[in-house]
């Protein structure tokens, strides 16, 4: 079961990652004439580097010491717009869908590289 769990992990992260943004982003997108709203964001990259235990990783140095699982979500920031708004909302639509389609085919990119994982792992249990 762990050598599955080792070769999808990975995009499956990824998967969590890209579905968390998109929502953040879709909200982004609903909110964008709402005076005052702040528009966030998560930065893929880093977090799924955190995520992976590549950047960040606690180290345990004593038994009673809980060790970091990565299981979180690390806080979404702040977007900061190139032009500024009177009523105080930092949405730009335009960098929003941007963005979102962004997110959108680095989600399907994900689904594709773990469907074929799966489908070659499938195969060599099957002898093909």
């Amino acid at each position: 079961m762990t050598v599955l769990r080792d070769h999808i992990a990975l995009h499956a992260e990824a998967l969590k990652i890209s579905e968390r943004r998109g929502v953040m982003l879709a909200s982004n997108i609903a909110n964008a004439s709402t005076p005052g709203y702040k528009a966030r964001d998560v930065d893929f990259h880093a977090e799924l580097a955190r995520r992976a235990g590549g950047a960040g990783a606690l180290a345990t140095t004593d038994s009673g010491h809980i060790a970091q699982t990565g299981a979180g979500f690390a806080a979404p920031g702040y977007r900061m717009p190139t032009t500024a708004t009177l009523d105080g909302n930092t949405v730009e639509l335009a960098v929003e869908q941007v963005e979102f389609a962004e997110n959108a085919l680095r989600q399907q990119a994900s689904l594709t590289f773990l469907n074929r994982r799966i489908s070659g792992l499938m195969s060599a249990i099957r002898g093909e």
